[in-house]
């Protein structure tokens, strides 16, 4: 055994992690120059052939994906413009570079101005040049242009209630693409010709890139009918702007352009490549567990569904690994990655993490030797400052104990409050990358 109490090792795990996941190393696996020639992912591009060469970072991870390409390409530059969400990022790239501070995971002014401020931006590029694209999660809250006539306060509205409704980030993207005219493709059709090559951080299961922030530089193959469907399929059609819902309706009638499909001309010169994903800080993780003496098994990296019920299932494993050894032996661990949803039906504050694991704990209650740690990659879980949280089998006791009863903040979707006076919130900061989430469930 370690001799390491498992609240160390969860810290050592999600420590390995997120090193894994470092933007700015990913950019440096992936791209690389040498002699005039950029090679990207294995594609190679002349750069004596483009006219100018511009950089565009949107997303969590933008801005140290967006360092990295500084500092490869220097001077070769002709100007940047990169939106994110950390304040420690005010400062410029480098002079050619601006960057903005916007909002996450509601947009605001600030995302506004972003989305106007790339929207401007691509208004200086021409067919005969290289648009690098930093792109990462996040990107859909943090630049922010309202098609039509729909205003901020419209898409705001609108975010809240697909994020709180239990919709997958695929679903919530339909609808984003539909009424924001950069996602969706909307970034490429605006490119007037150049050649787009991004470079992205996924954080969705699967790492499809239409998904990933709303999928600004790529074909959209959903329709303003697939959008309506999730509308309908959650019962949003009360809860959004009126004129939310009548935009998708003219669009599904044909009043409105499609966003661009597969196949469309204007993706013939857009190339994409995904530098680091979800699995690679699972992979990493689990390694780690194994060099401190654990046996390791890297689950899943599609984990999906209801935070609480997925919670069911996780706590059902940790039992299965205490009591008979299976999947592995003790002492064990398990790695599960990707993003879980909630329903909110209550007025507390948490996230998907938070709430996962407040249902861990409920599920775990006196199982002894066991832990389960849930966060987020970005150092943001839901509109609160934690990552995550960590439960053990001791948490309900502990919780009771000041006070706190676990059920009924699980009811009200308040973990947050019932953690943070068990000194069980997960708090990183911003941590500069962004590739959705992690569970570790470790038993001794």
């Amino acid at each position: 055994m370690t001799g390491l109490d498992l609240y160390s090792v969860a810290r050592r795990l999600r420590e390995a992690a997120l090193a894994a996941v470092d933007p700015g190393l990913a950019v440096a696996r992936a791209v690389h120059l040498e002699r005039g020639r950029l090679e990207v992912a294995g594609r190679v591009y002349e750069l004596a052939a483009f006219a100018r060469v511009w950089l565009v970072g949107m997303g969590k991870a933008s801005s140290a994906m967006s360092s990295a390409l500084v500092e490869l390409l220097g001077e070769r530059l002709a100007g940047g413009l990169v939106v994110t969400n950390e304040p420690r990022t005010g400062l410029p790239l480098s002079a050619h570079v601006q960057v903005l501070e916007a909002s996450h995971p509601l947009p605001d002014e600030r995302s506004l101005a972003a989305g106007r401020a790339v929207a401007a931006f691509l208004e200086r590029v021409n067919a005969d040049d290289l648009v690098l694209v930093a792109l990462s999660g996040g990107a859909s809250a943090l630049v922010a242009l309202p098609a039509g006539e729909l205003t901020l306060d419209e898409l705001r509205v609108t975010t809240d209630v697909l994020l709180r409704s239990g919709a997958t980030i695929e679903e919530v993207n339909a609808v984003r693409k539909h009424v924001d005219a950069l996602k969706g493709g909307g970034f490429a059709r605006r490119a007037r010709g150049a050649t787009l090559v991004t470079l992205s951080l996924s954080d969705v299961i699967g790492d499809e890139p239409s998904a990933i922030a709303s999928g600004p530089s790529v074909a959209d193959a959903t329709t303003f009918a697939d959008a309506l469907d999730v509308v309908e399929r959650h019962g949003l059609k009360d809860m959004l702007p009126p004129r939310v819902l009548e935009r998708l309706e003219q669009g599904r009638a044909g009043a409105h352009p499609e966003t661009p499909k597969p196949g469309a001309p204007l993706f013939e010169r857009s190339h994409y490549a995904v530098i680091g994903s979800n699995r690679v800080a699972a992979e990493a993780a689990t390694d780690a567990a194994r060099a401190l003496g654990f046996h390791a098994l890297l689950l899943t990296t599609r984990l999906a569904g209801e935070a609480r019920e997925v919670a069911q299932l996780i706590a059902a494993r940790a039992r299965e690994v205490s009591e008979q050894g299976r999947p592995v032996s003790r002492p064990g661990c398990l790695v599960l990655g990707g993003e879980t949803t909630v329903h909110v039906r209550g007025g507390g504050l948490g996230g998907r993490n938070q709430e996962l694991a407040l249902a861990a704990a409920l599920a775990l209650d006196g199982v002894p030797h066991v832990l389960v740690s849930a966060f987020g990659t970005d150092g943001r879980d839901g509109p609160t400052d934690a990552a995550g949280a960590v439960a053990s089998g001791e948490s309900v006791r502990r919780g009771r104990a000041l006070g706190l009863e676990a059920a009924r903040h699980l009811a009200n979707n308040d973990a947050y409050r019932f953690f943070a006076p068990l000194g069980d919130l997960i708090i990183t900061g911003p941590t500069g990358t962004n590739v959705s989430d992690l569970v570790f469930v470790l038993v001794a």
